[in-house]
């Protein structure tokens, strides 16, 4: 139903990013939760990934049930695969990496897989987006390299394939319609996966009243409600303003790392940090010069 008048269809700019930075927070707060969790014991990988999209899904639901009646079940089953890949390489990794590291690579990974991608089918780079792609990815590889302060080779490894995972699911979604409704079904239908994995890997895990509490915090506040939140926010946000906002979440993860798990911060991440925020950042406002939009 069309709304009658301007004010209607577009929120004022104060709700947008009231929205925007909760919905920011909430995606930051996926690594804390799950760092924690997994670091102190509470829970093992695959009991917090069956428990993060078990209580994701029922969140999302709810939502569905409340915002479209009628509506049935959204998704698709490659991206409810791509989604378990995303839950389940990013459980298995902070198993050894820390909030601050697994943070930034799960974003470089994610938003280097989709340029990647653009590349691909034939989108061309300008001089400004070609540096910021290099400096994106030198920093990701360097981060990387053997040292006193390289993360765990598997961590790694599991974190960039989480993150290729989430780029997969990302691309798999444009033109999805609905985008609640989409992910709303891709939880759903992950449910057995994740369980299937519970089965086969989790008999002998860990699992505490903690562990649960901070797996469905992490799969129904931060995950369920912060992409509704975002949802929300996103129709009223420029392309370009929403991808560079996206460059406060591993920042976010890495403060709260430092301030509630006691995490330290390396100078090797913290130049890592600046290569691919800020060659990503390049990269964005290189698309919109382009475009006329910035």
């Amino acid at each position: 139903m069309a709304g009658s008048g301007k004010g209607e269809r577009t929120p004022p700019a104060l709700r947008v990013a009231l929205l925007t930075a909760l919905a920011m927070l909430a995606f930051a707060a996926n690594s804390l939760l799950c760092r924690e969790a997994l670091a102190t014991g509470d829970i093992g990988a695959a009991t917090f990934t069956l428990v993060r999209i078990v209580s994701g899904a029922a969140v999302l639901g709810l939502i569905l049930l409340v915002r479209f009646r009628a509506h049935g079940v959204g998704g698709s089953w490659g991206g409810a695969a791509a989604l378990f890949g995303y839950a389940a390489g990013f459980s298995y990794a902070y198993l050894s990496l820390s909030a601050a590291t697994g943070a930034l690579m799960l974003f470089g990974a994610v938003q280097l897989s989709m340029i990647a991608y653009g590349l691909w089918i034939g989108e061309r780079l300008n001089p400004r987006q070609a540096i910021g792609v290099v400096a994106a990815a030198a920093g990701l590889i360097w981060l990387l390299l053997p040292g006193v302060e390289s993360p765990p080779l598997l961590g790694a490894v599991l974190m960039l394939a989480a993150g290729l995972s989430w780029g997969v699911y990302s691309l798999l979604g444009r033109g999805a319609g609905d985008p609640t409704v989409a992910t709303a079904g891709n939880f759903i239908r992950a449910v057995p996966l994740a369980l299937l994995v519970f089965v086969l890997l989790g008999g002998a895990e860990p699992i505490s009243a903690s562990g649960i509490g901070y797996a469905v915090a992490s799969g129904a506040l931060a995950s369920g409600l912060g992409y509704a939140i975002w949802y929300a926010a996103l129709p009223s946000l420029r392309a370009t303003t929403a991808a560079t906002v996206q460059l406060s979440v591993p920042i976010l993860a890495a403060l709260g790392g430092v301030v509630f798990l006691g995490e330290a911060l390396t100078l090797r991440f913290g130049l890592a940090a600046l290569a691919v925020l800020g060659g990503i950042g390049l990269f964005v406002l290189g698309k919109a010069k382009v475009r006329g939009v910035g």
